[in-house]
C-alpha cells in the first residue's frame, strides 16, 4: 500500500548526479523505475533524470529522486551525466523510461509541475496508484 509519492529534488550538477547514481546502486533492491524526462524551453532542450524507489520497511512513502532539467541536450548527443545515470540504472537491472514533458518554466509553481509529472507517470502505469 502506497499512501504518498513525492519528488525529492537534488541539484543539477555532477555531484548531484553522482548522488542519485549512488542511491540507485545502494538501494537497487528497492528501485522501482528510472526516468529520462525531456523538455524544451526558450533555452533549448534539457533532460531531467529521476529514480523512483519502493517504500522502505513498513512506510507507505514512495520517494522519487530527481535532478530537474539539469542536463542540456545538444545535437542528440548523450552527455557524460546521462551516461553515468544510464549505467547506474543498467547495473541495477533497469532501463530508463524516456518521457516528453512540458518544461517546469510553464508552471507558476514547482509543486504544480511535480503534480503534472506524477499524473503523467501514473497515467502511463509507471507509478502505482495511491491506495
Amino acid at each position: 500500500m502506497i499512501l504518498n509519492q513525492s519528488f525529492i529534488e537534488l541539484g543539477e550538477g555532477y555531484g548531484d548526479v553522482f548522488e542519485l547514481c549512488e542511491l540507485i546502486r545502494t538501494n537497487q533492491h528497492r528501485l522501482h523505475k528510472t526516468f529520462l524526462l525531456q523538455s524544451d524551453n526558450q533555452n533549448g532542450r534539457s533532460i531531467s533524470i529521476a529514480a523512483a524507489f519502493e517504500p522502505a520497511g513498513n512506510s507507505h512513502f514512495m520517494p522519487i529522486y530527481i535532478c530537474r532539467e539539469g542536463i542540456p541536450q545538444n545535437d542528440n548527443t548523450i552527455s557524460k551525466r546521462q551516461t553515468l545515470f544510464n549505467d547506474a540504472a543498467k547495473q541495477a537491472g533497469k532501463t530508463p523510461v524516456q518521457i516528453e514533458l512540458k518544461h517546469s518554466d510553464e508552471f507558476s509553481d514547482k509543486q504544480l509541475f511535480y503534480h503534472y509529472v506524477t499524473g503523467i507517470l501514473r497515467l502511463n502505469n509507471l507509478l502505482p496508484p495511491i491506495r
